[in-house]
Parts: structure tokens; sequence; C-alpha cells
């Protein structure tokens, strides 16, 4: 495999940012994406941008609720401002729409509500929409995703069908759908028409991979949303290191919202900051040291050691899965994942090898990610 020129950049230019689309966060607000109230916000000030077509004004950090079990932070951070919300029907086995629904009672009306379904047919996903107005105690969902959507195989006419209907019967008012490779889906997102958010992983470690799928998607009118902004610097033991990584994405203004995790006040505190905090040169310089530092473990979500394994080993997922037990503190979600995998992928061993023959092209020691996965999750 040749090696990604972008990733030597990356660091030779110091993370800076693709032309297109691109604004510091002191420039003055222009894009028709940002609509920033007030235009010179003070340290605690929020900051909005228009989510694509949908026309929705959403807070530039939203809320990832899927790792929080405290309702408290969800309703601090809606009394601080923070307008866009994001949960899923499988998000701890359910329970999570039902916290997020109480926390978010009293506001609901003035916040973005968004959730998210992993149904794989018609009748599975009517059914889950129906559990999710329950659990969150509310008659629509502003959003509503097709969840983690990585092929065009995963995206059928029947499924578009249904969310379609959930929107004409106001269950829903605009159709979204989430990936980890938006550029493999790209084509199919923009032929179906019916897409008005794409919530996509966007991080410092992974800065130009989808920047042609995200500017072909702004320029459709579909809003993009950014998950897994911290990549791992929230694990990596430097200080300020997840902030300046929720500083790097804020500066795209292809970005209408992030959804950083956040799990208690101190997290909501710090996130919060990133709206009024300029990203600056020593944040440039502590991602460039973390992205150095990770550059072994940390999969770049590249995609191109798939199906390179003879035995059929699961690579990129299962790399990304030890990444939520090692990067985020999320074991169980981690272990869930992996053992949803099909049984010969799961069944793999890589230390019954004598030596690997995949090379990832941003310098991830591979057979070593995928042992450690194996014996942990496995």
């Amino acid at each position: 495999m040749k090696t990604d020129s972008s990733r030597r950049n990356f660091l030779v230019a110091g993370l800076s940012l693709p032309v297109a689309g691109m604004a510091s966060a002191s420039a003055p607000q222009t894009s028709a994406m940002q609509a920033a109230r007030p235009a010179s916000p003070g340290p605690g000030a929020v900051r909005y941008r228009t989510l694509g077509k949908t026309g929705l004004q959403v807070s530039t950090v939203g809320y990832g609720c899927m790792i929080t079990s405290d309702g408290s932070v969800i309703s601090r951070a809606a009394d601080m401002g923070i307008t866009y919300f994001d949960t899923a029907r499988g998000y701890s086995k359910g329970n999570n729409e039902r916290m997020v629904g109480a926390a978010l009672k009293g506001v609901r009306n003035k916040i973005v509500l968004s959730s998210k379904s992993e149904a794989k047919t018609a009748p599975e996903a009517i059914a889950e929409l129906d559990t999710s107005l329950k659990e969150l105690g509310t008659d629509h969902l502003d959003i509503w995703y097709m969840h983690s959507r990585d092929t065009v195989a995963a995206i059928p006419d029947e499924l578009v069908t249904v969310w379609e209907n959930a929107k004409t019967q106001g269950k829903i008012r605009h159709i979204g759908i989430s990936t980890h490779n938006p550029s493999a889906i790209l084509d199919r997102v923009l032929s179906v028409g019916k897409f008005e958010v794409l919530l996509s992983t966007y991080s410092f470690a992974t800065p130009t991979k989808n920047d042609d799928a995200y500017n072909k998607l702004t320029a459709a009118g579909i809003g993009l949303v950014a998950m897994k902004v911290m990549a791992p610097a929230a694990r990596a033991k430097k200080p300020n290191g997840p902030l300046a990584a929720l500083k790097w994405v804020l500066r795209d203004t292809r970005i209408a919202t992030a959804v950083p995790s956040m799990t208690d006040m101190d997290q909501l505190e710090m996130n919060f900051r990133a709206m009024a905090e300029p990203f600056g040169a020593e944040d440039q310089q502590l991602l460039a040291r973390i992205d150095r530092e990770i550059r072994p473990l940390y999969c770049r979500m590249c995609y191109q050691c798939s199906g390179q394994c003879p035995k059929g080993a699961a690579i990129p997922e299962s790399i990304r899965y030890l990444s939520y037990a090692d990067f985020y503190g999320q074991f169980g979600l981690g272990r869930e994942h992996f053992l949803a995998l099909p049984e010969e992928a799961r069944a793999v061993r890589c230390n019954d090898c004598a030596s690997c023959q995949v090379r990832c092209p941003n310098g991830v020691h591979v057979s070593e990610r995928l042992m450690r996965a194996q014996e942990l999750f496995g």
C-alpha cells in the first residue's frame, strides 16, 4: 500500500486544515453555515450554526449522550445554551434514551433532539422509532438517523421508505444517516436525495480523509455533524488535549455541530469553552505531539486494510472497537461491538500466524492491535 502523503503533510504543516470551508474561530462569521449569537462572544458564550437545509440553529458544541449516566450533566448543558443532543436506541441497551428524555423533559421545545436506529429491516425500524419516542417522552424526533451505515448495501430502499413515511407522519422532522466512512456511501446518499443530515467521524487524526465527500455533501445542502472529535486526545494524558481537539474541529465551518461525549460537569465546562476560545499555535503543537504518539495504536479509518487478512479478520472494525476500550475507557462498548462481528471473524487468532501480511499506510501496528482486541474481547 502507498503511504498517504497527506499524513506527512499533516504533521509538517502543523495540523493545518484544508482551505475549503475553513475559518479561524476569531475570523468574521460570514459563512452561510454559521450564524453566531452574539457576534463577539465572551468566555461563556454559545456559537450557533445552521444545520444544512434543515434550517435548524444548533450550538456548535452539541452533546453526545452515549456514555453519560448522570442526567444532571445533560440538564445543565441545556441550561448553559447547548441545543443539540444526540442519543440512539441501542445506547446502554436502550436505557440512554430514557435518561436523556427525563433530563430534557422541561426544555424539549427549546432543543434539537436526535436518535438513531441500527435496524436492518423495515418492521424493526418502525418498532424502534416508536420505542425511541416513548422512552424519550416526545411525539417527534428532530432528526432520526440510519445508524452506522458504512456500505451502500446498508442503505436499502425499504429503509429509506420507512424514514420517508416517518417524516410524512410527523414522527420525525428530518432524515439523517450516520457513518464512519462517508466517502464509501457518498454517491448513494446523494442519489437517494432524501437525507438532510450526515453524522460522521472527524478529528485532527483524520484531517483530510473525507474532504471531497464533505464538500459535496455541503454543496448539496446536507448538514454535517461531527462525532469522535476527540480521537485519542481524550486518553492521551496531555493537559488540554481534548479541548485542543474540539477547537480544531470547530474551525471547520462545514461542520454545524460536534457531539463530544461528556460524563461530568468538568468535561461539560471544558467543552463549552471551546466555542469561545480560538485554536492557537500551542493547540497545534500539542495535537501534533499526540498524533505522533498514537500513530502505532490508533486506526485512522482509511479502510485500506479491509479484506487484506487471508484468514478473514475484521481489521478496521476490531481495531476501532479496541479504541473504545483503550482511548475512551469504554471496555463494555468495545466488547459489545466485537462480539457482534460475524463468528468467522471473531474466531481468527493472529498469534497463530508466523507473520502478518497487512501493512497499515498510517503506521498502525496491525497484528499487535488485533491480538490485543482478540485477547481483551474474545
